[in-house]
């Protein structure tokens, strides 16, 4: 039987490719997506609809005469400097939730796989994100990054926010104010030590990583499948999963 990855922690910048990533591998068959990526069948948990609630209960506390907590209003919140916090309840929530659904879940990772997808920025940030995982999380891990620039982030934030207003007016982006406070910068090079893979040890857990570079971007499926292909076949070299 082929064997399979548990856990991808899917990181990255806001707008890097992540969910283009996702989706790429969601239309593949479940034969195809095993046998060439190593994935089994996709399940997610991504930390922007628990953030995007907080942004919703801002404005329910605003609604009520109270001051906004943790995000600032408008036709596109995002988080405020004040929100930073949400990052690390975030981490805790992603533990729960783990915890809760699928340690120790033989049926689920029989034959899937679970993607854990999240941003941060700063000086220490995936650093701390990664350490505050539960060692349940991280044994059964590996990390593919998925690197693009802050330039480039920001291009195609605001391209993809044009691109789905001819769509709906409920488009929406990480506004400019809310990148610019949090990720200008990261420390994800500073903690791989410029490496493409390898791995760190995190919480005493041995975790597998790649870096996948992500720019220029591309839209070709051949393409994309030699890029993605070529970064997950790095990420099998240093030891993953089950069988």
């Amino acid at each position: 039987m082929t064997k399979k990855f548990d856990n991808i922690l899917l990181l990255g910048r806001p707008a890097s490719g992540k969910s283009e990533f996702i989706d790429f591998m969601k239309n593949a068959s479940d034969a195809d997506r095993l046998s060439k990526y190593s994935i089994g069948k996709l399940k997610e948990m991504d930390d922007f609809p628990w953030i995007w609630e907080k942004f919703i209960e801002d404005n329910l506390w605003e609604k009520a005469g109270y001051s906004r907590r943790f995000s600032f209003g408008g036709d596109n919140p995002g988080m405020s400097a004040e929100g930073g916090p949400l990052l690390d309840f975030c981490i805790q929530k992603f533990n729960y939730e783990f915890a809760k659904n699928y340690s120790g879940n033989e049926a689920f990772y029989k034959d899937s796989t679970l993607f854990i997808e999240f941003a941060r920025g700063g000086d220490n940030a995936y650093a701390k994100a990664l350490g505050g995982l539960s060692p349940e999380i991280l044994k059964q891990s590996a990390i593919l990054f998925v690197l693009v620039s802050y330039e480039e982030s920001c291009r195609r934030n605001n391209a993809r926010y044009q691109e789905k207003l001819q769509h709906s007016i409920l488009a929406h982006k990480v506004p400019d104010e809310t990148m610019q406070i949090f990720y200008q910068t990261h420390d994800w090079l500073k903690l791989t030590d410029n490496k493409e893979s390898g791995t760190l040890t995190i919480n005493d857990v041995k975790v597998p990583f790649v870096t996948m570079k992500n720019e220029p971007e591309i839209t070709d499926p051949v393409l994309l499948d030699q890029r993605y292909g070529a970064a997950l076949s790095r990420l099998k070299e240093q030891g993953y999963g089950r069988v």
